[in-house]
């Protein structure tokens, strides 16, 4: 970053401590100090939705907050690990996690930090760019942020939420904030017929960060035709691979993305509030379709010469010596010096470390909705049922009292609120459904001491005019 630059976000920081300044943000802090030494909330993961939880509730003035994340500076998310898009997918113009406030926006950042005309010439955001941007969001807003603490498993703890560290270290909070991204409510979908013996050296997921460097000169095959699995063929070529075949089950790729479709306010902040059925088989719907990657990504690998081979499902990746042996629904065999899988996320909370201590009391979709015959999914039944805040719910009497205290704001939430808890377009909307609900939960639970606190406010309006009454 050159001097000018600097001068320019420079400016544009003093912009924004005015434009907060005017708003009386960040609100004073209002909750009662606690005498146990805990945080009213710990955040968890430190990306565009910790961020926005985060910095969402410290402008509301609920202050005894903590930030964790286990990457290090500008590891945070996907954009800089394993995304391997060349930009990001979604429209610039989308305001992101901005809290309502213009000057925090990704349009002003890059216009501070380039100049208008480098914005209007922009077509989409890089990786970089976006993973700098989030990076300046935690200091503008001088989030309390750890990185290098991974969380190891919650506990409930008389009331509290017991968070121990990877490193032995104990965090007690009243409510717990999980943002831990599309891979926080299950981890990665491994497919059954592909050979858990192939790891690592012969295949590995798209949602891990690869090393293509070792991939020059490999025949790579990719399963899945969704976007990550496009863009991680393209990175192989662009690492020097020698081909890289893509094997799709469908006939024909999906035409339409239906999310654009879907992506304004009603959706946004209406979804939560329709009845189950609704939301139910709407996702059906969605999940039935799919939807295709971008154009982009579709010339991108055009252009590097990778091949996509539709309607070739495969049935079993296996080991063949050095080699991976792929077996389609034809009878045919081809083999591979590589295999990149990408089939996507689970949604298995049983499978979520931090969760085990209350995962068989974490209500389910299934749990609270039985679907017609023709719509049982029984991966979309597998979504936790949460409650309006993201809280999780639940399952049985047994459940401990301290569950509904976590608050499940990751792809875990897609089912209950859609996608704003996993993209771009809505997590300024998630961010305002979790800290109101967070503010209400917190209000109720210290009206006892907010009270006391107005009784003994004692600050005389009427001192000074002829209306005065001393106190006698």
């Amino acid at each position: 970053m050159n001097t000018s630059t600097r001068i320019g976000l420079a400016a544009h920081e003093a912009a924004i401590r005015r434009d907060l300044d005017m708003l009386g943000l960040p609100a004073k802090s209002w909750l009662p100090p606690r005498h146990d030494g805990a945080l009213d909330v710990l955040v968890v993961g430190a990306g565009m939705n910790g961020i926005a939880a985060a910095g969402a509730l410290k402008l509301r003035g609920i202050r005894n907050i903590a930030m964790l994340d286990g990457s290090q500076p500008g590891q945070e998310g996907p954009w800089m690990t394993y995304a391997k898009m060349e930009m990001l997918r979604s429209p610039k113009t989308l305001p992101g996690p901005c809290f309502g406030i213009p000057s925090l926006t990704y349009r002003a950042y890059h216009e501070a930090r380039f100049g208008p005309a480098d914005w209007q010439a922009l077509y989409k955001i890089p990786n970089q760019l976006w993973q700098d941007y989030l990076g300046w969001l935690q200091a503008v807003l001088a989030l309390p942020l750890r990185h290098g603490a991974a969380l190891d498993r919650l506990l409930p703890e008389a009331g509290l939420l017991r968070a121990e560290l990877a490193s032995g270290e104990v965090i007690l909070a009243r409510r717990v904030v999980l943002a831990t991204g599309r891979g926080g409510a299950g981890g990665l979908y491994w497919p059954g017929f592909i050979d858990p013996d192939l790891r690592p050296d012969l295949a590995e997921h798209t949602n891990i960060a690869i090393d293509f460097e070792k991939l020059r000169g490999k025949r790579v095959a990719v399963i899945g035709a969704g976007p990550s699995a496009l863009d991680n063929a393209a990175a192989a070529m662009e690492h020097g691979a020698a081909s890289a075949d893509v094997f799709v089950r469908r006939k024909a790729l999906p035409q339409i993305n239906k999310g654009r479709g879907a992506s304004h306010p009603g959706f946004l902040r209406g979804w939560g509030e329709l009845d189950d059925a609704d939301r139910y088989a709407f996702l059906v719907y969605g999940q039935d379709l799919q939807a295709p990657p971008p154009h982009e990504t579709v010339f991108r690998v055009m252009r590097l010469g990778v091949q996509i081979h539709l309607g070739q499902a495969v049935e079993r990746a296996s080991r063949d010596a050095e080699q991976v042996l792929l077996r389609l629904a034809s009878g045919a065999e081809q083999r591979f010096d590589f295999l990149i899988i990408g089939t996507g996320f689970l949604v298995d909370l049983d499978r979520v470390p931090e969760l085990a201590a209350f995962a068989p009391h974490i209500a389910r979709w299934g749990d609270r909705y039985s679907p017609p015959a023709d719509l049982v999914r029984q991966d979309l039944l597998a979504f936790p049922y949460l409650g309006p805040g993201f809280e999780l719910q639940p399952r049985n009497a047994g459940a401990p009292a301290e569950i509904s205290q976590i608050h499940l704001m990751n792809y875990g939430a897609h089912a209950s609120f859609g996608g704003i808890a996993s993209d771009i377009p809505g997590v300024a909307v998630a961010a305002e459904r979790l800290t109101n609900a967070i503010t209400r939960h917190a209000f109720r639970e210290n009206f006892p001491a907010l009270r006391q606190a107005v009784e003994e406010f004692d600050e005389p309006e009427l001192e000074g005019t002829p209306f005065f009454v001393p106190r006698g």
